[in-house]
């Protein structure tokens, strides 16, 4: 009985190795997708070492260093490689800072958006009649308005700040998950495996969540990981809006909001922190990609 306990054992991990595999292959024949994923690695490990590397504080003021030019431009200092902004602050130090905002950013609404998500999309999909209905509904009114515009209205009703600003976007951001769930619910649901599930006497809570919902997650990491771009991007728009995160916050959003006047006569100020959105966002989207072609059979390349 042991032996074959073991041997059990063993082919699972034999699969779960193979499976792995077949994922990576199919992931890194996607370049952009591993480009993407090299640099998503690069942005967290500098969020999370961002007081080791960063050469100042993130809102030290130096008032005989306002508004310096980046290293190389005549004028510049190596004490602030990028530059200062109006009020004295080293633009790499807020800009390393930033990067964990946009990292807690998208974890914290991909996360809530997520699991509120798939918890409503299955119950719809699972139960459908007027259930299904009501929620569809409501779900089509929520994406019948611009995102960032309702995500605008709903910061505007709630408070500025990063808190409620990432709770706007995260119920603009759950219809898409709802959708995508009970559409995978609704295709597993008729399947053989979960008429044997109830047959044998499971409940509806174990047939929705132990039994259908682990054969629906393909589809919703890779909108997990779209979204979470999406988070980001939906919450610089709206610190450069006043909604989001408030000075002296290093969000790169309110980087933008508080350095606009300054566009013409200190072009760091505003430069970095929009390559910094750029190239993040780039790099989500990239990795995204590849996660589709790896996770999504349709598109697998032989």
């Amino acid at each position: 009985m042991t032996q074959t306990a073991s041997t059990h054992a063993n082919m699972q991990d034999a699969s779960r190795r193979a499976r792995l595999a077949e994922f990576w292959y199919y992931f890194s024949e996607n370049r952009g997708a591993v480009v993407g994923l090299c640099v998503f690695v690069l942005l967290v490990i500098v969020a999370l070492f961002a007081p080791l590397i960063a050469p100042h504080a993130p809102n030290a003021q130096f008032r005989d260093a306002t508004l310096v030019p980046p290293f190389w431009e005549a004028g510049g200092r190596a004490a602030y490689p990028l530059g200062t902004d109006a009020v004295g602050r080293d633009m790499l130090s807020r800009l390393l800072y930033g990067a964990r905002y946009s990292l807690f950013i998208g974890v914290v609404v991909t996360f809530l958006a997520l699991t509120t998500g798939i918890i409503i999309g299955t119950i719809a999909g699972y139960f459908r009649g007027w259930v299904d209905t009501v929620i569809t509904r409501l779900m089509d009114i929520i994406l019948a308005f611009p995102s960032l515009l309702l995500a605008l209205v709903l910061v505007a009703v709630l408070g500025p700040g990063l808190n409620n600003a990432m709770i706007a976007i995260a119920l603009v951001q759950q219809p898409h998950y709802v959708r995508l769930t009970r559409a995978a619910v609704m295709g597993e649901k008729s399947r053989d495996y979960v008429t044997a599930a109830r047959v044998a006497g499971a409940g509806n809570f174990r047939l929705m969540f132990r039994t259908i919902l682990p054969n629906c997650t393909a589809p919703l990491i890779v909108q997990a990981a779209l979204s979470f771009s999406t988070a980001i991007l939906d919450a610089a728009a709206l610190g450069f809006l006043g909604m989001g995160a408030q000075p002296p916050t290093p969000e790169w959003g309110t980087m933008l909001a508080e350095s606009r006047e300054f566009i013409l006569r200190a072009w760091w100020v505003v430069t970095f922190p929009g390559l910094a959105i750029l190239i993040t966002v780039l790099a989500i989207n990239l990795m995204g990609d590849g996660l589709r072609d790896a996770l999504d059979p349709k598109l697998k390349r032989s």
